[in-house]
């Protein structure tokens, strides 16, 4: 819903469109008579000047907003549709002032016959009608006695005015088509046309009067076609003022973006319900989705627009975890659902391989707990003991009490194999080989550690006939925060497409369950994360990974944008001026978001080799999946967008 009045964002000198490719748009639910235009159009009006202040551009009123959608036999009275014409005509004479796309419920008579119709108006004229298609003749509905279905096609009308049910609005990369009420209930919608003819934008005017389960119904139908259309849809709902006879109606209104509900609202008259559709990202997305096909029907009239072009000021929520679930029962169930995923994944590779054990380098840190909990789950489905895990702990320089405790803690309440070998004698021997200095804490001196580790792990496998579970996560991969061929191999990855912030939470989850193992897990959880390779101050972890690569927070909300949706440096950074005000400073942001660039682009030859894992997510980096990208790609056209906007960051 829109901010309440005297919010500092909104008012008549607000920017709104189209920067970034965000258009603002408006579903409204007037309070109306039935069968009093006039009245009808005033309370419009006030609400379209309500939508010009807020910067809006596609405004939506209900299926036959101009007469009410409950006339019914009135629907045949010459009055009524003389008074309607009149009233469409006014209406679209006094909103002349602004440039908003405005579609208005309106029934259009031509050649005899009714039309139940959704009437486009821009800038004080009618520049198409779009007929309903499909008219219920069930249960309340009896639309067909007073209606005729659309024509196939487009005829022009009044000399130019194009009216049937095959229209397109267009400017630049924005396509706007209308559909009407039960046309989106119906087996193949219209929109799944207008769709593939490229409208990116649906309007619905719609009369679905409530009843009990009505609601989720429907709002699972406007969510699912904007998934399938990879669109944005905008269903106006009629209000209360239609509510007559046997009929209840209750002003449900939708905006959708590609199967999410940005906004909505119900129960609630005389308001609008106001977001911005992401034209950019849709197109993003038709572009990767091969099976999203486009169609050239000839049938198809195309109607050009145009807009005042400024920025769009954004109200939609930009979530700062996206991809964490927002609510405690989503989070769960997901948390649940990807162990499971992971699980059975590893399960698959135990099976074909014939292991007779798994081996887990375990740390006491959040990633190799992720790992052997995935483990543990996975020989559990096996029904075999957990006695064939091996969990091996390998203190070094850097290794705390603290971790090497959480380690050993671990594994016994879990019930799996534990035994530490200490690599400290192995490490120092390799430098004196190589004659590099133990007080030389350089990188050659972390990773001789970490290389060390994996040796240790693949030859304990090879002698009791194991696999090598690796350990690694999705932001560790992006970042390239693994050291090659230590960490960086295993023989199978079960946490290769979880980010940082939702194996924090799946361990959480793990947890909140209550086992034997939740108080060590509490502790892992309350851990700084940490390589442990350069040695502790005081007994306390000196190397706390955020510090040197910078929050995961920040780099997963990065690190989707950039990957899922091909989204702009410049786009993500002021993304993430949103999500994250009053956490970090926008020059700390942009500072962090180089970083990512630099190390994302400069690290690519680790990801064109990773070891097999299991995908759970939409983002993951599999050379033979979803990721393919040149490992000596430039960095240059992404480093010269984030460079016009450094301008502007104080």
């Amino acid at each position: 819903m829109i901010p309440p009045p005297g919010t500092s964002c909104w008012g008549p000198t607000m920017l709104v469109l189209m920067k970034d490719g965000f258009i603002k748009v408006a579903a409204a639910s007037p309070l109306l008579r039935v069968a009093d235009p006039e009245y009808n159009v005033e309370k419009m009006l006030e609400l379209f000047s309500l939508a010009h202040s807020f910067g809006v551009k596609i405004l939506v009123f209900p299926e036959l907003s101009i007469t009410g959608y409950t006339c019914q036999d009135l629907f045949l009275s010459e009055s009524l549709l003389k008074r309607s014409r009149k009233a469409l005509n006014e209406y679209a004479e006094k909103t002349s002032y602004s440039d908003i796309l405005s579609f208005v419920g309106y029934p259009l008579e031509y050649n005899g016959k009714l039309y139940n119709t959704a009437a486009a108006v821009k800038e004080g004229k009618i520049i198409s009608y779009t007929a309903k298609t499909n008219l219920p003749a069930y249960a309340e509905f009896q639309e067909d006695r007073w209606f005729t279905p659309s024509p196939d096609g487009v005829i022009m009308i009044d000399g130019s005015i194009p009216f049937g049910n095959r229209i397109i609005h267009r400017y630049k990369d924005i396509g706007v088509s209308a559909e009407i009420c039960e046309d989106l209930w119906v087996a193949v919608p219209p929109s799944n046309s207008h769709a593939s003819n490229g409208a990116n934008i649906i309007v619905n005017l719609s009369a679905s009067d409530e009843v009990i389960g009505k609601e989720e119904y429907r709002r699972s139908l406007v969510r699912m076609q904007s998934a399938k259309l990879l669109s944005g849809y905008v269903y106006a709902d009629a209000s209360e003022g239609e509510s007559t006879t046997d009929m209840v109606f209750t002003g449900a209104d939708l905006i959708a973006e590609n199967g999410s509900i940005l906004e909505e609202s119900n129960f609630e008259t005389g308001r609008l319900t106001v977001s911005e559709i992401d034209v950019s990202r849709l197109n993003e997305e038709r572009r990767r989705t091969n099976t999203f096909r486009m169609q050239h029907d000839p049938g198809y009239a195309f109607v050009d627009i145009s807009f005042y072009e400024v920025d769009t000021v954004l109200t939609r929520r930009i979530d700062r975890f996206p991809f964490v679930p927002s609510s405690d029962s989503d989070r769960a169930s997901r948390c649940e659902k990807i162990l499971t995923l992971q699980a059975l994944g590893l399960k698959k590779r135990i099976e074909h391989t014939g292991s007779k054990a798994l081996v887990v380098g375990l740390s006491g840190g959040l990633d190799s707990t992720l790992a052997l909990l995935v483990a543990v789950k996975a020989i559990d489905m096996l029904k075999r003991p957990r006695k064939d895990i091996l969990a091996i702990t390998m203190p070094c320089f850097g290794t705390t009490k603290r971790t090497k405790s959480n380690a050993e803690k671990l594994a016994e309440a879990l019930g799996v194999s534990f035994e530490e070998i200490d690599i400290r004698e192995s490490v120092l021997s390799h430098f004196r080989d190589i004659g590099q200095s133990e007080r030389d804490f350089s990188v050659t001196y972390e990773n001789a550690q970490a290389r060390e580790r994996t040796q240790v792990l693949m030859d304990k496998a090879n002698q009791i006939g194991a696999l090598v579970i690796g350990t690694g996560d999705l932001s560790e991969l992006a970042l390239g925060w693994a050291t090659y061929n230590g960490d960086h191999m295993s023989n199978y990855a079960v946490n290769a497409s979880i980010p940082k912030t939702l194996v924090r939470h799946i361990v959480g989850y793990a947890a909140s369950l209550g086992g034997p193992e939740s108080p060590v897990l509490s502790d892992i959880l309350n851990t700084p994360v940490s390589p442990e390779l350069i040695p502790p101050k005081d007994g306390v972890i000196s190397q706390v990974t955020e510090d040197i690569v910078g929050p995961y927070e920040l780099h997963d909300f990065f690190l989707y944008y950039f990957v899922r949706f091909g989204f702009r440096p410049s786009k993500i950074f002021r993304l993430a001026q949103i999500a994250f005000d009053g956490i970090y400073a926008n020059r700390v942001i942009l500072a962090w978001l180089e970083i990512f660039l630099k190390r994302f682009f400069s690290q690519q030859f680790k990801r064109s080799c990773l070891p097999d894992g299991p995908k759970v997510g939409t983002v993951t980096f599999s050379p033979r999946g979803d990721w393919r990208m040149p490992s000596d790609a430039a960095l240059s056209a992404f480093m010269e967008d984030l460079e016009s906007v450094k301008a502007t960051v104080i």
